[in-house]
């Protein structure tokens, strides 16, 4: 099984002023993070403006990903669609194009339909019968409205072809139950940089996260501390990101962690029409709370 352990950043999305895929900065970000001890990296998911970009949008930045990625590093492959059908194509075309594992969203448009323990469940088995990818379900309710319950992970985590869960729901309580309930083996990466040291004593296996993008040291310190059992070097790291980690991407979005690359020596750039850049009081308050943590 593949191993999903340490710190994977949610890649942002390149865009020129044009808003055009931009390949030489997805390489400046990509071959800038290879210098970190990173596990991996997770392209086209929520904080990849992934619904603002076409198919073929989303395998040419997997392609240009897999190819600035340094040599040992896992690749997820968010494909998250709708329907079956097209998620199992994105998961099947990522896998032609050398990733490792697909990131796979909670359908959530026919909310009357869709948002319902067994639809979902239905879902997440019909895509990892037929994916040549490992599957990771993806639980992110403040963007589709649904949050996976824990019987339903519990019950998947079963699938022979299903690894894994990233949960970016915050919930900390319901982390420790899926810990509990799901089968041995069964890997959970939190979503949550603000509260990455507390998944990582509840269970945690690792961490997907957007705050990453911006602070991969820092992210990476708090994993390593816990890795070595020094529970107190990982909560003094998390305090000292936790203000950073609440502002972007949480309160100030996409726009705002792309504001926070820029700051630190990545390409953040601007968002995708109709996300617009950050205003003159939101870009202070990023400032100031990213004072003391630049790379």
């Amino acid at each position: 099984m593949l191993k999903l352990q340490g710190i994977f950043p949610a890649l942002t999305t390149c865009f020129d002023h044009e808003g055009r895929l931009y390949k030489a900065k997805v390489f400046h970000n990509v071959e800038k993070l290879n210098q970190v001890a990173l596990s991996g990296y997770v392209v086209c998911g929520s904080t990849g403006e992934t619904p603002l970009l076409t198919t073929a949008e989303r395998i040419q930045v997997m392609e240009w990903v897999r190819e600035a990625s340094s040599e040992g590093k896992s690749l997820i492959a968010g494909v998250g669609a709708e329907s079956v059908h097209e998620t199992v194509l994105l998961a099947n075309l990522a896998a032609e194009a050398g990733y490792h594992a697909a990131l796979v969203l909670t359908p959530h448009y026919y909310r009357n339909q869709m948002l319902r323990a067994d639809t979902q469940a239905l879902y997440f088995r019909a895509v990892a019968d037929r994916s040549q990818l490992p599957v990771l379900l993806y639980n992110i309710p403040a963007a589709t409205g649904y949050d996976l319950d824990v019987d339903t992970v519990a019950e998947l985590s079963h699938h022979p072809n299903i690894i894994g869960l990233k949960d970016s729901s915050g919930n900390m309580e319901k982390l420790g139950l899926f810990a509990k309930a799901v089968k041995p083996g069964f890997q959970l990466l939190t979503g949550s940089g603000g509260r990455l040291a507390e998944a990582l004593e509840l269970g945690a296996t690792g961490a997907i996260l957007a705050i990453a993008d911006a602070l991969p040291y820092a992210c990476v310190t708090i994993w390593e501390a816990f890795r070595r059992r020094e529970h107190d070097a990982a909560r003094d790291w998390q305090a000292r990101i936790y203000a950073a980690s609440e502002l972007v991407p949480i309160k100030h979005g996409i726009a705002g962690l792309k504001y926070a690359m820029d700051l630190n020596g990545y390409y953040g750039g601007p968002p995708r029409l109709p996300l617009i850049p950050p205003a003159a009081e939101a870009r202070s308050e990023i400032e100031k709370a990213f004072e003391g943590l630049r790379s």
